[in-house]
């Protein structure tokens, strides 16, 4: 820092504590887009992936946020403006940083599901009609309006390609007459297309690297067509013959290890190094989600059915299945020949009671009673269970997962 900006060190601390502030609640707020889904679906565990988004999160911002970071750096007002008196840069970035950050801790805190971007954006905003900054309002790349149409658009686009995935999902794979075998076939070509959409961002968003338009169509496709051909057979050769010994012929040795012998566990006899301990092939973390009310109207309207889980076991291997009523609406789930079973994983308790009910009865300067509390407030992310919901559930979804 230059010497005659030293005096306004105390700008830089107070904008260094906010920047921490806004990117904890940044997180917090924005990485359920990435790992919700996951984490609802038990097939990441809450340490997990808070583990891998601390990693993914940090590099996707470093590798490949540079160019986000100069459109809201320098397309929000013109940086020349403060030339003369660069201290008032940092007055007004600073004010910018600290206004965005109250506001997304707050947010966050309420459990209000806001925009990152669009407070920052906003803030700047701010802070540049106080500073007397004229603000870039015409339709260029990097303004306040192209910024603010990618605000109405993009949500247009994302619900459009939502409602393909999931009709194609639904009429070729959940409404088929069987629908695991589809599953299988139809699981590698939306991984293969979820790594040619990510082959395109990070192409697009390299940092020194080439624009699509510098690049041309065919490169540009190239890469992209590319990726996915290369996802799809990644898939076909090791997740496919994983699933397919795992699901199909219920051998519950497999661990995720195992996915590089990829089309060896179509053998009779794969060579299956370090196997897995135990008999259970599926997990039903659903089967005991529902909430008592739910219980009691399935009872009722429907006498002398298994609520929880009932297997039932014919002649035919091909026939045997596990039923499941509560929440399934009568989904036919198969289970392996070799007899082993569904492991139905009771829910875990609320963070209230499993800290601050033990210890409601102790004063409150109790040793017990502030680490209960320190826990309850600071292990929320980790320790709440997503699956059982607060009132109505429908838990027609997520019919079954591998554990």
């Amino acid at each position: 820092m230059a010497p005659a900006l030293k005096k306004y060190d105390w700008i830089l601390a107070i904008t260094t504590i906010a920047f921490v502030l806004s990117s904890a609640s940044n997180g917090a707020n924005d990485v359920a887009n990435s790992y919700a889904t996951s984490v609802a679906a038990r097939t990441l565990k809450m340490w997990q992936a808070g583990v891998l988004a601390s990693g993914t999160e940090f590099l996707g911002a470093v590798a490949l946020g540079s160019r986000v970071t100069g459109t809201i750096k320098s397309g929000i007002f013109d940086l020349e403006t403060f030339k003369p008196a660069p201290a008032t840069l940092m007055l007004a970035m600073g004010c910018a940083e600290v206004g965005s950050a109250t506001f997304l801790t707050i947010a966050t805190l309420a459990g209000m599901p806001v925009s990152t971007t669009q407070t920052v954006v906003g803030a700047l905003a701010g802070a540049g009609l106080a500073a007397q900054s004229p603000l870039s309002w015409g339709w260029k790349k990097g303004s306040i309006s192209q910024i603010a149409a990618s605000w109405v658009i993009a949500p247009f686009i994302s619900a459009a390609f939502a409602a393909i995935l999931f009709l194609t999902i639904k009429f070729s794979v959940h409404q088929r007459k069987d629908p695991l075998k589809w599953g299988l076939r139809l699981i590698p070509f939306y991984l293969a297309f979820t790594a040619g959409v990510l082959a395109l961002f990070i192409i697009d968003e390299l940092p020194n690297g080439e624009s699509l338009e510098e690049m041309g169509a065919g490169k540009a496709c190239g890469i992209i067509l590319g990726v996915f051909a290369g996802m799809l057979a990644i898939s076909y050769i090791f997740f496919v013959p994983y699933f397919t010994r795992r699901l199909i012929k219920g051998d519950t040795r497999l661990r995720a290890w195992h996915l590089p012998l990829g089309p060896l566990l179509y053998r009779e006899n794969p060579p299956i190094y370090f196997p897995g301990k135990g008999d259970q092939i599926v997990t039903d973390y659903y089967a005991k989600a529902a909430p008592a009310e739910i219980e009691e109207e399935n009872l009722k309207g429907e006498k002398g059915a298994a609520h929880s889980t009932s297997v039932d076991t014919k002649p035919s291997g091909d026939s045997d299945n596990i039923d499941v009523e509560n929440g399934g609406r009568g989904l036919s789930r198969p289970i392996p020949r070799d007899g082993a079973v569904a492991h139905i994983i009771p829910a875990k308790p609320e963070p209230e009671e499993r800290w601050l009910k033990p210890v409601e009865h102790l004063p409150i300067y109790s040793a017990k009673k502030i680490v209960a509390w320190t826990k309850f407030l600071l292990l929320q992310g980790v320790s709440r269970e997503v699956v059982t919901q607060k009132g109505k559930l429908y838990l027609a979804s997520c019919d079954w997962l591998v554990h």
